[in-house]
């Protein structure tokens, strides 16, 4: 069974409002291992039941996410009415009222697919502005058909290179919703959704001095060369800081450097591992060599998979606790989708955090995965990385960061001063502060705000604390759904239509022993309540 989470509900009732206001195509923009296929599989299988002549369409590259995604739908509604199209998993079920598929598929089969009314996009940030790509031609061809489609977009990282923010131009006009900034992301990890990634500085670099950049990338054979040259030293450092970790994962930057890392795992170092890439003549490889050794590692018959351009995106792995980055890059995009390999949580492992061995000099170059550096639109500069090294542990930290994540080392600061003053906070600290307290008492009370619906005021009194929150039964969409999830943790009847009538019951309104608060909030926040 599964269990809802917070963001994911507001995920969907962020689309809802949405539409109800604008005309426009949305981006959902969630974290790698948030769950972005329950989202698409809730919003389909509910939008579905209240409205069941609508039609969906979800596209996306690879075939993995086909599936996962496919099958997060089925769990949440066994008996949806799904189609799978997709050459690569033989099936072309184009007619059903939900169809999941392949991009390049479904582009040869759009008079199958007729009518759609909402066309979801899986890892958006590959969708180009250019008309001419094979995304664009789907979605001309679907809206020749249906003028009023509506696409929605779904990423970890809403920015591409060359465009900045994929609202920038093309196909997107809004994000809709975001939980991947600083705060969102570290309330993810906070409450245990996400798995927090241990940055350690290293000895060794990859030097890429004088590499050549071609179409917004390190060119490929300068770069395994310089590459190459570090990664016995590289892969040193990297076991004895792993001899504890269960699961790796390792980034290379070419075919043959992916080939002779894991050589030298399993002749110099005696570590079992696999290679997983797309092959060429002298490294020869098949799509059942590589599912092979995939499911090889999934299953923990080997600790260590190394990849070139193969394990970046749609590949679920939460075991995987410690990352070996050899691979430099000047993509944010490509940069946070490799970090986000690791923050899935896993209980049965008793896995903490994920280590990462930024042997690229990445973290520098493009920020943490929490705050990244987005690239501008072409002609709009570069900007600041906002990084910060602990001079104890040599842990990449937030620059505004008061404590390493790692050991917990103090930072000190300078005060900078500007010539003009701004509405910036000079020092932020972003980490989440959760507590739990002990409640002594709570009061129920009317508020009343000019222009808005009343809603019930609660106060609970702990010690010298105290901590409100607003059940807004009378209100529409998402607060209402918040207020109605309240009221049925807190009394047995269904939820009251009115806050006057919400009152009269109040002495009969269950009362938590301890709640737990988001505390360094601008207005802390209640997260949970233990009777």
């Amino acid at each position: 069974m599964y269990e809802d989470r917070w963001y994911q509900i507001e995920a969907e009732q962020a689309l809802y409002d949405y539409f109800a206001s604008n005309k426009g195509n949305p981006i959902i923009a969630l974290p790698t291992g948030t769950g972005k296929s329950v989202v698409l599989g809730r919003t389909c299988a509910n939008a579905l039941r209240r409205w069941p002549s609508q039609r969906f369409l979800m596209a996306t590259h690879v075939k993995k996410l086909i599936e996962q995604n496919a099958q997060k739908l089925l769990d949440i509604w066994p008996a949806a009415p799904l189609g799978i199209c997709s050459a690569g998993l033989n099936q072309r079920q184009a007619n059903a009222p939900i169809v999941y598929g392949g991009v390049a598929t479904l582009r040869n089969m759009v008079p199958n697919l007729g009518h759609r009314d909402i066309f979801w996009i899986d890892e958006c940030h590959l969708v180009s502005p250019d008309e001419e790509t094979m995304y664009a031609q789907l979605i001309k061809e679907l809206t020749h058909i249906n003028p009023r489609m509506k696409v929605v977009g779904m990423s970890a990282t809403p920015f591409r290179m060359g465009q900045g923010l994929l609202t920038n131009g093309g196909i997107f006009t809004d994000i809709a919703y975001d939980v991947t900034g600083v705060e969102s992301f570290n309330r993810l990890i906070a409450e245990g959704y996400l798995s927090p990634l241990i940055p350690k500085k290293t000895k060794v670099e990859i030097d890429v001095t004088g590499i050549k950049i071609s179409k917004g990338e390190y060119k490929a054979a300068p770069l395994e060369e310089a590459s190459d040259k570090i990664t016995y030293e590289a892969l040193c450092e990297l076991l004895e800081f792993s001899s504890n970790r269960v699961c790796g994962l390792i980034f290379a930057t070419g075919i043959k450097h992916a080939e002779h890392i894991q050589y030298m795992l399993t002749q110099h170092f005696g570590q079992s591992s696999v290679c997983i890439h797309s092959g060429n003549k002298k490294f020869p490889r098949t799509d059942a060599n590589n599912e092979r050794d995939l499911d090889r590692w999934l299953k923990g018959e080997v600790k260590w998979a190394v990849n070139m351009n193969a394990l970046t995106t749609g590949i679920d792995n939460p075991m995987i606790d410690v990352i070996g980055c050899l691979r430099p890059t000047i993509s944010s995009v490509l940069w946070v989708q490799m970090l986000g390999r690791g923050t899935r949580p896993c209980a049965h492992t008793g896995k903490r955090n994920c280590l990462v061995m930024d042997f690229a000099g990445n973290t520098k170059r493009l920020g943490p995965i929490n705050d990244p550096h987005i690239p501008k639109k072409k002609g709009e500069g570069t900007g600041e990385i906002p990084v910060r090294i602990c001079d104890a542990c040599g842990c990449y930290n937030h620059a505004s960061s008061r404590f390493c994540i790692n050991c917990g080392e103090e930072f000190s600061f300078q005060i900078k001063y500007n010539r003009s003053a701004s509405t910036d906070e000079l020092l932020r600290d972003t980490t989440p502060v959760v507590e739990f307290f002990d409640v002594d008492y709570v009061i129920y009370g009317l508020h009343e705000k000019e222009g808005s619906p009343p809603s019930m005021k609660v106060s609970y009194f702990c010690g010298r604390e105290k901590y409100m929150e607003w059940v807004c039964l009378e209100h529409t969409g998402y607060a209402q759904s918040l207020a109605h999830q309240w009221w049925m943790k807190h009394h047995k009847s269904p939820p009251p239509k009115t806050t006057a009538e919400a009152l009269t019951v109040r002495s009969e309104l269950r009362k938590p022993k301890r709640i737990r608060v988001h505390t360094n909030k601008s207005l802390p926040e209640v997260l949970s309540y233990e009777y």
